[in-house]
């Protein structure tokens, strides 16, 4: 990797299977930024811990996500892709990080305060979240953090954590840069509303051909007859059509819906065609991931030698300011 490239951190909770909200929201940029920025990719299972308790879906899950990654496009050459467990230098920093925070920052986290407003009961864990993300994300000597607007705050924890470290210690950590996604649109589900797995009104990135084209037919339209012209922009059919139906088609369906000429169920079927379609390569690729596991630990293990030699000198440095080497 070239070595004038600026350093960049993300990490994606295993907490289920993706789809095309998670695509356009997420994939899409990291095939991005993967061709500007040296990139570490983290799997994060620690911080999955606090959803899920269901050890044989957390790692289900954590080598699903690295599997859709790659079928979409992920390049291992370009990326460190590794899990967060696989390197234990980060929760080691967490603790030191423990010892120089006040509750009274970690109390202002947004997830705590979510969870306190609605009665729940937190653990540790949750509370702790944001120290372990400043970790996750110090610990690498990353120089950005690309998040969406809500995660804000996390890095926000991770730039004061590395200005406490360095004001008590002297300058050990590099303070990362916000990018904040400000392009990325919410994705709509089936029903108008967000997609989101919780509503049920997702398309699986790698559903059957068949099953994306039975939930395409049951999006619900209004009882306008094909002759009747329609307006495209107040359409859930059409919505989805801007996706993934290519520009020269989607103009003609346009001037269809507005002329009138065009029914919803042949709207519907020219859509699952489209998206069918759109997603057939990602599918491809993912089916035979499905067959080479050893590939998936191969890549896994090269992120991880990668991700260790990089934590195991910021931790290094970290433990002799703090007088424990």
């Amino acid at each position: 990797m070239h070595k004038t490239k600026k350093r960049l951190l993300s990490g994606i909770k295993p907490t289920g299977d993706l789809h095309i909200g998670n695509y356009f929201g997420a994939m899409m940029q990291f095939l991005e930024f993967q061709k500007n920025y040296e990139s570490f990719i983290f799997i994060a299972d620690y911080h999955a811990l606090n959803q899920v308790k269901d050890p044989k879906k957390i790692k289900k899950d954590s080598l699903e996500i690295v599997k859709a990654y790659l079928a979409a496009g992920l390049d291992p050459k370009k990326v460190h892709l590794f899990k967060q467990s696989d390197v234990p230098q980060v929760t080691e920093l967490c603790w030191i990080f423990n010892c120089i925070l006040p509750m009274a920052l970690l109390k202002r986290a947004h997830a705590y305060k979510d969870a306190v407003a609605k009665g729940k009961s937190v653990n540790m864990g949750l509370f702790d979240y944001p120290v372990l993300m400043a970790a996750d994300i110090l610990i690498y000597n990353s120089d950005i953090v690309p998040v969406g607007k809500d995660q804000k705050q996390h890095v926000e924890m991770a730039q004061e954590t590395a200005k406490r470290f360095n004001n008590i210690y002297g300058k050990t950590f590099k303070i990362p840069e916000i990018m904040v996604k400000q392009d990325v649109a919410v994705i709509k589900g089936l029903d108008g509303r967000k997609m989101s797995k919780s509503y049920n009104n997702v398309i699986g990135l790698f559903d059957s051909e068949e099953e994306t084209k039975e939930k395409i037919m049951k999006i619900v339209t209004d009882s306008k007859r094909p002759e009747e012209p329609k307006n495209p922009e107040n359409c859930n059919v059409f919505y989805f059509h801007k996706l993934f139906s290519p520009k020269s088609e989607l103009e003609k369906i346009r001037k269809r819906y507005k002329e009138g000429g065009i029914s919803y169920q042949e709207s519907k079927e020219i859509l699952a065609k489209n998206i069918n379609k759109f997603l057939a390569k990602i599918r491809d690729k993912k089916k035979k991931l499905d067959k080479n596991e050893n590939y998936i630990k191969k890549v896994l293990e090269e992120g991880k030698t990668a991700a260790l030699r990089e934590a195991q000198k910021t931790l290094n440095k970290a433990k002799k300011k703090v007088g424990v080497i």
